[in-house]
């Protein structure tokens, strides 16, 4: 199959896309579920800190419940892959200190990384939009096993900027690049997302990385980023 006209921007997911799900689930976020409590204890009273708890009690509603609550609410979300904002944000501070203790290095697919690098040498800006928040992007790919990549990096987006399965926060995204969507290329491992940035017309691929055949034809399949042949 002939790979995918070089576009003029990339677009991609983390997990399950650049990198493996099975190190979100299995790593970042158990770190994060044990070490809440602790770290809403010590740092409960910074105001940015306040400011995600009382988003989370009403978002939960639980509104001007105690901490404790709040915390039982949040990992709950962990357990069940909320996609909730207040919870990313939280959850990257969980992970600042894992990253910066060295519990964990951030994990790459071999061919995302070569991908990224070849795309920066070669002038193709490369824009991140995951649900995880800006700061816990950003200390992702600033400590991976193949070293901080954040200078192959444009910029990141995340569910502030809206769903990931409504157009409009794809709409938003080529209005912060100043982009027209049919040159944007969009890498997601979930066809709803895929779906949504298609109809805000970006081009798309659908990353399968465990190679099991595409369901339907709506999103051309890929099983690694040396596949689109640019």
């Amino acid at each position: 199959m002939a790979g995918f006209a070089r576009p003029r921007v990339v677009l991609t997911d983390i997990e399950g896309t650049t990198s493996s799900i099975s190190f979100v689930k299995d790593v970042l976020f158990p770190y994060a579920r044990e070490r809440l409590p602790a770290f809403v204890a010590a740092h409960g009273t910074r105001p940015e800190v306040r400011s995600l708890l009382a988003d989370a009690a009403r978002e939960g509603g639980i509104a001007g419940a105690e901490d404790a609550a709040i915390v039982a609410l949040l990992q709950r979300w962990i357990d069940e892959d909320r996609k909730a904002t207040p919870l990313k944000a939280l959850q990257g501070m969980v992970w600042f200190d894992g990253y910066d203790g060295r519990h964990f290095v951030a994990h790459m697919y071999p061919d995302a990384t070569a991908a990224l690098r070849r795309w920066h040498a070669a002038g193709i800006p490369v824009y991140v939009y995951s649900s995880g928040s800006v700061p816990a992007q950003k200390l992702y790919f600033g400590h991976t096993q193949d070293g901080d990549l954040l200078p192959l990096l444009s910029d990141y987006f995340d569910t502030t900027t809206g769903p990931k399965r409504e157009a409009a926060s794809y709409r938003r995204i080529l209005d912060a690049i100043g982009t027209p969507g049919r040159e944007v290329l969009f890498l997601s491992d979930i066809d709803a997302e895929l779906d949504a940035a298609a109809e805000a017309g970006l081009a798309t691929a659908w990353v399968r990385r465990d190679g099991t055949p595409a369901p339907h034809a709506r999103h051309r399949a890929i099983t690694s980023f040396d596949e689109l042949g640019f």
